[in-house]
């Protein structure tokens, strides 16, 4: 959370230079791409540079969240106007689906996570960011993550399409599988010592480990929580190159 305070802190002081290229905040717009509600954040350079292809982040939510989650409890727009502007993160849109559409009950919501639904129609749900918004189709150019049960649909995702994104960010993930994207793609992995997933990562990270899997591993304090995960996308954006 300190980390994410000064980052903000210096939001509001300036940088100079940088400064005057990110004078006014990203812009998030509402959507529904292939039939999933989103909130997408595009940066003010995106209106700007019309001709432009951008980087792309699917950054997804966890167990009975929705596509808000990381606009409102997650901050994400202050984050990335932030890092902008500090100049520690490229300029890239961010797609924000509800990662898990459907969702009567909590129990169904439970056992809809593990259908394999959401990963068989994630191609076809790129595709249709791809179509609406000017991002980019390169796997070079990609990143997937998410927080808890959204850690473990980046997992699944990134193993399923392997090879499509070149960094892969699982924040307290939900790894009661174990599986991973091949290399070259970077994965980063970021857990709490008091969280209740933390003895199921470390089963995780000894799986990687075991099958030879580089990663980027950071272990904070606290559990369960938004303090942590927004320290933990403060992170891993400034990994994407």
């Amino acid at each position: 959370m300190l980390l994410v305070a000064l980052l903000l802190g210096s939001m509001l002081i300036g940088c100079g230079k940088s400064a005057a290229l990110y004078d006014r905040a990203g812009t998030v717009v509402r959507d529904t791409l292939n039939g999933v509600p989103c909130c997408v954040y595009v940066p003010c350079a995106y209106e700007a540079r019309t001709y432009e292809i951008f980087p792309v982040l699917y950054l997804q939510h966890g167990m009975y969240g929705n596509e808000n989650d990381w606009t409102t409890q997650g901050r994400l727009v202050a984050i990335m106007d932030s890092l902008l502007q500090l100049g520690e993160v490229a300029e890239m849109v961010v797609v924000m689906p509800d990662n898990c559409p459907s969702r009567p009950t909590a129990e169904e919501e439970r056992a809809n996570a593990t259908t394999g639904e959401w990963e068989k129609n994630f191609s076809a749900f790129m595709a249709a960011a791809e179509s609406r918004y000017r991002i980019s189709t390169k796997p070079s150019e990609r990143a997937i993550a998410g927080l808890s049960m959204g850690g473990y649909h980046t997992m699944m995702v990134s193993s399923v399409l392997d090879g499509q994104f070149a960094y892969v960010g699982m924040f307290s993930p939900a790894t009661f599988v174990h599986c991973a994207p091949s290399e070259p793609a970077k994965l980063w992995l970021g857990i709490g010592t008091d969280d209740f997933l933390y003895a199921k990562v470390q089963s995780y990270r000894s799986w990687l480990e075991e099958n030879h899997r580089e990663y980027t591993y950071y272990e904070s304090t606290g559990g369960h929580t938004w303090d942590n995960w927004q320290d933990y996308i403060v992170r891993f954006l400034k990994e994407l190159k």
